[in-house]
């Protein structure tokens, strides 16, 4: 399934130009395809049936309302990893009892907002955040499911940015002190120690990484008789050069169903996907502002920058750029520059594109996942709208930003 396509000479996002979205609701804008989405849900699911695997949508890879309204209705569970991002999931209406609170430095206000909505679990990632929610838990006379994270100490062999189960992340519990606090779990008498979970990264190249990182938390499962639920990430990865082949959620999941079955293992299984289901069903529309050589190199100036996806600069990502409208033959060499006042502020470098001109459109794509979600006021920029394409329809589900809406809130010095 191919979610932009050249129709007529015109890029389209299902049957909805993205020149008519442009013209309508203005540049940078980011496109979600509804259809994209819900194909994605379905064979991530489909993959992992033979676990009964339940899965929890990774709010932080896309967390616009639509988006998580649809998957809701879809039957997603959700994977939160702020109270924020909880409250994200309650307004569309999802179930708390198939959310799992995850993410590194808990408050404690934000482990009483999960205890008051009663979320299904709780992923804790060190002894302290155990000890302050156990005493929180017993102040409500409530005992609260936890699963702790675990850091198997695996390279998952992917950038290091995104890289979150080796030793020296600052994610998860060491193996030896996880056997303990699972040893002296009666310490914490508001506390179900009932899950282990991990999740080694993002854009892991193929299952070895995987199970690697579950042989030892396979060991320690069966040392805990109160373990009963296994959750092992997400990362599964996506496709963002054209032609690259990406390992298919099928062969993870086939991987471990061999894994549990040399355990003979009877745990329950959950999977946290996100950028699987939203990456290639979004692209980021943007228009050239200014076009010039300097020093040898052709640079494309465009109102799409950093600000609205920094994951080139900050990850030194590459995304495929290409015109909104063909109809002209590939030029040399380009560098697509956003308009942030940064030397690291490019979409991309050295990619081929027609002789773009000033007001020309481009189409940034796979960027469905962290960039509405990572964008910033950087430069005092009002964050981009987003769209949601249905069939031959499309709708923003997120109004562009204003320069009222940069300063709301903030507490100017009066006039004498």
């Amino acid at each position: 399934m191919e979610t932009f396509k050249y129709h007529g000479g015109e890029l389209v996002c299902e049957s909805v130009k993205l020149s008519d979205i442009a013209r309508q609701v203005g540049t940078p804008v980011y496109v979600y395809s509804r259809a994209r989405i819900e194909a994605n849900y379905r064979r991530i699911a489909s993959a992992f049936a033979p676990l009964k695997a339940s899965v929890h949508y990774a709010v932080k890879a896309n967390g616009n309302l639509a988006v998580l309204r649809l998957l809701n209705e879809l039957g997603a569970g959700f994977d939160v990893v702020s109270a924020g991002e909880l409250f994200r999931v309650l307004k569309v209406g999802a179930d708390p009892a198939r959310v799992v609170f995850a993410g590194a430095g808990k408050t404690d206000a934000e482990l009483a907002f999960a205890l008051d909505c009663h979320v299904a679990q709780i992923n804790a990632e060190s002894a302290d955040e155990l000890r302050a929610l156990n005493d929180l838990a017993g102040a409500r006379g409530i005992t609260q499911r936890v699963a702790l994270r675990l850091n198997p100490g695996v390279d998952p062999h992917t950038h290091r940015h995104i890289s979150t189960g080796h030793r020296g992340s600052k994610f998860g519990i060491e193996m030896d002190e996880a056997e303990t606090l699972l040893a002296h779990a009666t310490q914490f008498m508001n506390l179900e120690f009932a899950a282990l979970h991990i999740h080694i990264g993002s854009q892991i190249p193929d299952p070895g990484p995987l199970v690697e990182a579950l042989e030892p938390v396979m060991l320690l499962a069966q040392k805990c008789k109160t373990i009963r639920a296994l959750d092992i990430g997400g990362g599964f990865p996506v496709e963002y050069h054209e032609g690259q082949t990406a390992t298919a959620p099928k062969d993870f999941a086939r991987a471990v169903v061999e894994m549990l079955r040399r355990s003979v293992s009877t745990l329950e299984i959950s999977i946290e996907p996100g950028r699987f289901i939203v990456a290639d069903a979004g692209a980021l529309v943007a228009q050239v502002q200014a076009t010039k050589r300097s020093y040898g190199r052709r640079i494309v100036t465009t109102d799409a920058g950093m600000t609205d996806l920094i994951r080139p600069a900050l990850y030194e990502a590459y995304h495929e750029i290409i015109p909104v409208i063909d109809d002209q033959p590939l030029n040399d060499s380009t560098d697509v520059a956003g308009p942030v006042c940064e030397s690291a502020d490019y979409l991309g470098r050295e990619r081929k594109l027609p002789a773009l001109r000033r007001g020309d459109l481009i189409a940034v794509l796979t960027a469905g996942a962290y960039s509405a979600t990572m964008s910033s006021n950087y430069n005092s920029r009002p964050r981009a709208p987003e769209v949601l394409v249905e069939g031959n329809l499309f709708r923003v589900v997120r109004q562009r930003e204003t320069w009222e809406d940069l300063v709301r809130g903030e507490m100017g010095l009066s006039n004498p």
